[in-house]
C-alpha cells in the first residue's frame, strides 16, 4: 500500500470521533430541554454545566481533527 493511501485511511479512521461527538452533543442538550420542560425554575441553574458539557465534548472533536490533520500533512 502506498503511503499517501495508509495517511488517507488513517485520517478518515482519526475523524470517526467525530460521529461520536455528534451524539454526545445531542444527548446534553436534549437531557437539557427535557429536564427543563420537567422544572423550569432550575434550568437556568442547570446552563453552567450544559455549556461546560459542551465544551468538553467539543475539544474531543478538535482532537479528532487535529491528530486527522497531523496524518495528513505531518
Amino acid at each position: 500500500m502506498e503511503l499517501e493511501a495508509a495517511k488517507q485511511i488513517g485520517a478518515g479512521l482519526a475523524t470517526i470521533g467525530l460521529a461520536g461527538v455528534g451524539i454526545g452533543i445531542g444527548i446534553i442538550f436534549g437531557n437539557y430541554v427535557s429536564a427543563g420542560i420537567r422544572n423550569p425554575s432550575a434550568a437556568p441553574k442547570m446552563f453552567g454545566n450544559v455549556l461546560l458539557g459542551f465544551a468538553l465534548t467539543e475539544a474531543i472533536a478538535l482532537f479528532a481533527l487535529v491528530i486527522a490533520f497531523l496524518i495528513l500533512f505531518g
